[in-house]
């Protein structure tokens, strides 16, 4: 699809790759661009429409979808990650619950709330913001590794639910980016701008993945080995 004159909805759009999806959206020449966030004060960008949005409830996915009924592109950007070990504490189930809540099941109610109305525009796209750790687990975010091999399903679920009425589904896969939810981890991070750049212009050549720097398509592409990065 084509960004210019698009209509863009936009989760966790209030900082970090979310803000630059938003920045980008407009320099490309959409016609509008909701920003999303649960405080939509948080929202300081020139030029879009905020909008009051936990993506953990489902009734505020669809009344956003009724209010937003001219959107044709929607990006499943808002993710959490609570840092939790699958053998820690009790507590510890209660944070993995949270992530999925955002991770999981948030992107699915966006999905389902916007499907008629992107099938209404022409079909449309969706952006899934995914992970490296779609295919890694590590030790300190071994729950949220899971919340978004689960995403990473449902993209794939999506786009065959959704090929028939036109409408793209874009899966994005990215390693440590220069965003806050990365700022205590040591190590070469990715530009938010560089990966919104990179995903914008695989969305308009049709595209369906993005992986956006040397980390994560050396993992995807060792998952076929005999000693894939997963097993270690």
């Amino acid at each position: 699809m084509n960004l210019k004159d698009s209509v863009v909805f936009i989760t966790g759009a209030n900082r970090g790759l979310g803000l630059a999806f938003a920045k980008a959206a407009l320099a490309a020449g959409a016609k509008k661009v909701y920003a999303a966030a649960r405080d939509p004060a948080s929202i300081t960008l020139a030029g879009v429409h905020p909008i009051a949005l936990d993506v953990t409830r489902p009734e505020q996915a669809e009344a956003a979808a009724r209010a937003c009924g001219d959107v044709t592109l929607l990006v499943n950007n808002a993710g959490i990650s609570r840092g939790v070990s699958l053998l820690g504490p009790a507590e510890g189930v209660d944070a993995a619950r949270a992530e999925f809540e955002t991770n999981f099941f948030g992107p699915w109610a966006l999905a389902r709330a916007f499907a008629p109305v992107l099938a209404a525009n022409g079909g449309g796209a969706i952006i899934n913001v995914l992970s490296i750790l779609s295919w890694l687990s590590l030790p300190g975010a071994a729950t949220y590794s899971a919340s978004k091999s689960a995403a990473w399903s449902l993209s794939n679920g999506l786009r065959t639910a959704l090929r028939d009425q036109g409408t793209q589904v874009l899966s994005l896969h990215v390693a440590f980016m220069d965003t806050d939810m990365t700022s205590k981890i040591p190590g070469p991070k990715a530009s938010p701008d560089e990966v919104v750049q990179q995903t914008f212009a695989a969305l308009e050549a049709g595209q369906f993945e993005v992986l956006a720097d040397p980390l994560t398509r050396q993992v995807k592409q060792g998952l076929s080995t005999e000693a894939p990065p997963y097993a270690s």
